[in-house]
């Protein structure tokens, strides 16, 4: 096994903050990164080693890889965590912390570049009996090799940048009429976001689900399925609600996805934690969508329906030791569900939303998690992914989770910034989405005909007349409880309104 005492974080915000105390929780020390605009992060409260690594702007500070690695060896650091954006998937900065002596807390970089390049992992993915959609396994040469190869596939189709995901780069063609403005927008896109403007074509399948096997292997070639999670709450191919188990998936489907997810990893040498993702289709057929090689953001759902802890586990698997015992029988116990608090303004187009965090109020009880990058008084940059936190809840069962996180939505404050909580409340009211009748499209629709309504919301005009009617009454009803009266109903509700915010009208 290979000693690591000290983890330098390539990374900022909320998962900086995870990787922090999964590293205490083991007795290694944890130091972290950051830009000139986070120096008051929260990460860096945190840490008892913070260093600046430059200007605000990520190219010139968490993408700077070599600085990163000069300063690991300058301070004594074992190991580099990526976390997951930035660098997490970048094979050659992996190669450098390998030749460099440190240990990339990640897959091999061969397994980072083989899973990469979407077409060349749609063939390798095949080579191992993998499904996968129909389409191209070559990036397009041009408009013409384009129209030729979506008439052979049938329209619809999708063009999706060959060097990345997350939605960029990706467009659907519904005929050979949008194909030409299609191929030079994505190619475009794909070019300012990945450095490469590769494309390929795929099927497009209409509504289908987004699950995604969380998968784990050590160096002794063991891999295993720790189960699904449904990610099809998306807005512009950008996850917004991740819950497992999913409602669709019954034990069958789960052990058919599982294995197709281990054979996946196996093909490519696999080592540490990875996500394979998966469209299903209504005909409850699934195909190979892309392998993450990192971990999610949406891991601690996982965490909470087996028990693991999966950033100990990435930890111990980096210095060399098996996977243990929990991993044998890691089938979802009860159900969780995550939901990602950005800084923007649902109701303005998602528009961001950087300021001062004035006020601030966790949820708490049985059941409710918080992976959180900000604090009481936090700014929140300009610079970065607006994702504050993820709220993460469990239950026995997804009504008790979708209770839970109704309850914990409720006791939740953020001010000073605009949010997306209102956005989750109204989510949380709706049919379908209780009922998991949902597919990728699904939100993006619902969305587009305004059917997803702004909430009930606090009028703040009224919670200094609400404040000053308690205050008013308070003695009062100290006096009637000493009698052994009771406090008045209205009395009560009107506490109620100004702890819950909710509106209360005279």
């Amino acid at each position: 096994m290979r000693p690591i005492r000290k983890v330098l974080i390539a990374n900022r915000g909320e998962i900086a903050v995870r990787l922090l105390r999964g590293l205490a929780d083991l007795g290694i020390a944890g130091a972290v990164v950051y830009s000139e605009a986070d120096r008051d992060s929260w990460p860096v409260l945190l840490a008892g080693e913070a260093y600046c690594i430059g200007p605000a702007p990520s190219r010139e500070s968490y993408l700077r890889g070599e600085r990163l690695i000069d300063l690991a060896r300058r301070i004594g650091a074992d190991a580099i965590h990526p976390g997951y954006g930035f660098l997490a998937e970048n094979a050659e900065f992996a190669a450098s912390c390998r030749d460099a002596g440190l240990v990339f807390i990640g897959p091999p970089p061969e397994a980072i570049a083989a899973m990469g390049s979407k077409t060349a992992a749609r063939r390798l993915m095949r080579a191992a009996g993998v499904p996968v959609v129909p389409g191209t396994e070559e990036p397009l040469a041009d408009l013409a090799s384009a129209g030729r190869l979506a008439a052979e596939i049938g329209y619809p189709v999708m063009l999706k940048a060959a060097a990345g995901g997350g939605g960029k780069g990706m467009r659907r063609v519904g005929s050979a009429a949008e194909l030409g403005e299609a191929f030079r927008t994505a190619r475009s896109e794909a070019a300012a976001s990945f450095g490469d403007d590769a494309v390929y074509l795929e099927k497009y399948l209409d509504r289908p689900r987004h699950i995604e096997i969380q998968v784990f292997a050590d160096a002794h070639g063991r891999t295993v399925s720790l189960g699904e999670r449904e990610c099809s709450l998306q807005r512009r191919h950008q996850k917004v609600v991740e819950e497992a188990p999913s409602p669709v998936v019954d034990p069958g489907l789960r052990q058919r996805l599982g294995a197709a997810a281990v054979r996946a990893a196996e093909a490519v040498g696999y080592v540490n934690a990875g996500t394979v993702e998966f469209l299903l289709a209504a005909d409850g057929e699934f195909y190979f969508l892309e392998m993450n090689t990192r971990l999610q953001v949406e891991h601690p759902v996982t965490e909470l329906v087996t028990g693991l802890d999966l950033v100990a586990a990435q930890l111990r698997v980096a210095r060399g030791e098996p996977l243990g015992p929990g991993f044998d029988s890691a089938g979802p116990r009860g159900h969780a569900i995550e939901v990602r608090l950005y800084a923007e303004d649902p109701y303005q187009k998602f528009a961001p939303s950087p300021g001062t965090v004035s006020r601030l109020r966790w949820p708490q009880g049985p059941g409710v998690r918080i992976d959180a990058g900000i604090y009481e008084g936090a700014t929140v940059p300009v610079h970065y992914d607006p994702m504050l936190a993820k709220l993460i809840v469990w239950g026995a069962d997804r009504a008790q989770a979708l209770a839970r996180l109704d309850r914990a939505l409720a006791e939740l404050r953020i001010e000073g910034i605009a949010t997306n909580v209102p956005f989750f409340r109204a989510l949380l009211a709706d049919a379908a989405f209780r009922a998991g009748e949902f597919d990728i499209t699904w939100l993006d629709r619902r969305l587009a005909a305004g059917e997803l309504a702004r909430p009930a919301e606090t009028r703040l005009g009224d919670l200094p007349l609400v404040a000053a009617a308690i205050a008013h009454h308070e003695a009062a009803g100290r006096a009637a409880s000493q009698r052994g009266g009771h406090r008045p109903a209205w009395q009560l509700a009107a506490r109620r309104a100004a702890l819950r915010g909710t509106t209360w009208n005279w």
